[in-house]
């Protein structure tokens, strides 16, 4: 057993066991690297730039479940709509609009995740509960029709202060629970708490979440 399918095994059973789904962040790791877990079965792989997401997806096996980790713009979502399976970091309601209206043009529904702000770095991008509120008002009055938001994601403070992050994760899950049943005609769909990466994911699973975002620990450092 190589050392890459051990710390996957690892992983997905401490994960699985939690009730949550791993995506492995692949994001700068070069195709091969992708391949080695798809060759174990895993399917979900993440990424933050899209013209290498663009360009990973026409190269790999089709049925691939691709996620939109990073801060996306809106002039790039046409790019992804045609195959993007979630995107998981939705903070305004004009991204969401665009992402609609390019998802109505690809003929087909997206998924995406409602990022909220959690942690103290004001570097990291989200909406806060007003702004979150504002947005729901709004898909009342104007509701989605090719797009299924399916849940929030939040990135906690980088620290070594597990307390922080804990009470961080555990702000998100209060967010999700807060939102779930507001949004109109799609609280089924709403289950999904993105939240735990390399470095803090048991922390994560401990507050709910249902998505954990692991990267380094399966491919190493980043190639850029």
């Amino acid at each position: 057993m190589s050392e890459t399918e051990k710390v996957y095994q690892e992983l997905n059973t401490t994960i699985s066991a939690a009730e949550a789904q791993l995506i492995a962040v692949s994001k700068t790791h070069p195709q091969e690297r992708i391949m080695e877990l798809y060759e174990l079965g895993h399917r979900d792989f993440g990424e933050n730039r899209v013209a290498e997401l663009v360009e990973k997806h026409e190269a790999l096996p089709k049925d691939i479940r691709w996620h939109f980790i990073g801060h996306l713009q809106r002039n790039k979502v046409k790019a992804i709509a045609p195959f993007v399976h979630l995107i998981h970091a939705v903070d305004s309601e004009r991204l969401l609009r665009e992402i609609d209206k390019q998802a109505k043009a690809a003929d087909r529904k997206i998924s995406v995740l409602l990022q909220f702000h959690i942690a103290e770095e004001a570097s990291k991008y989200g909406l806060d509960r007003e702004k979150a509120g504002a947005l729901i008002t709004s898909l009342k009055e104007k509701p989605l029709t090719h797009t299924t938001i399916s849940g929030v994601m939040g990135m906690a403070t980088f620290t070594d202060d597990e307390a922080q992050v804990t009470a961080e994760f555990e702000s998100l899950a209060e967010h999700f629970k807060w939102i779930q049943g507001t949004i109109p005609g799609q609280s089924p769909e709403f289950r999904e708490i993105s939240m735990g990466m390399s470095g803090d994911y048991p922390l994560a699973l401990a507050a709910g979440s249902t998505l954990v975002r692991v990267g380094s620990l399966l491919f190493g450092q980043r190639y850029t």
